[in-house]
């Protein structure tokens, strides 16, 4: 569906694009006047006017990097909030690799949702990956000062069934050789979920939730953040 064929939904907003993901599923973009969001069939992942909790996966996970933070990876590029903050936070030196799964995705930053994203692409820093972040964790040994990881409503909250290999034992015993001593991962969840906190202990990690508003207020709803250090 091009913008041009962009269908009415009443009081739902206004859908502007779909957007198949690579193995199965479908996202939708839809606006609401001058806002967006993105949807996972009826799922809400994320909302142009709620993205308090998405700055915070990078600015927290950035905030007990210090300066030792020089290669950091953002796993989903959604609607840019993530990687806008870490631009913010990282030093000029640092570089910023994006992975996304989903190419649509990547064009609507160029289109229906620049003003959202802002020239944050074209910062230097930044190197886009068009491809699953596992594979690219994968690739690395002690690659990584940082993972932020934010391509699913939590570990349970599947978007891709394949995601499931990010969260899985051996999934997160890929993600701690991945870091470098000291490095942070960083997972925003919809919720609470005291089993996956063990099992990140268990791969070896020390670990902290933080809850987090989605918006401005203290009653707007929280979200999740595990933050996972590896230790030196």
């Amino acid at each position: 569906m091009t913008l041009a064929a962009a269908a009415a939904l009443g009081p739902s907003g206004v859908l502007i694009d779909t957007a198949d993901i690579p193995g199965g599923g479908q996202l939708r973009l839809v606006r609401h006047g001058d806002d967006y969001e993105i949807l996972f069939g009826e799922e809400q992942l994320m909302g142009s006017w709620a993205y308090r909790s998405e700055e915070a996966l990078a600015t927290l996970a950035c905030a007990r990097l210090g300066r030792r933070a020089s290669r950091v990876l953002i796993g989903g590029l959604g609607m840019g909030f993530t990687l806008a903050a870490a631009r913010s936070a990282l030093p000029a030196s640092a570089t910023i690799v994006v992975a996304e799964l989903v190419p649509k995705v990547v064009s609507w930053a160029h289109g229906p949702l620049a003003s959202i994203h802002g020239n944050s692409l074209g910062d230097p820093r930044v190197s886009l990956e068009i491809r699953d972040v596992h594979d690219v964790i994968a690739e690395q040994r002690a690659g990584f000062d940082a993972i932020m990881l934010d391509v699913d409503n939590g570990p349970d909250g599947l978007i891709n069934l394949a995601n499931d290999r990010l969260y899985c034992d051996w999934g997160l015993r890929d993600i701690y050789a991945s870091l470098r001593g000291g490095g942070v991962l960083a997972i925003w969840s919809a919720y609470s979920d005291p089993a996956f906190s063990s099992r990140l202990r268990k791969a070896g990690f020390e670990v902290e939730e933080v809850s987090i508003p989605s918006g401005d207020t203290e009653e707007d709803t929280r979200h999740l953040i595990w933050l996972a250090v590896r230790p030196d």
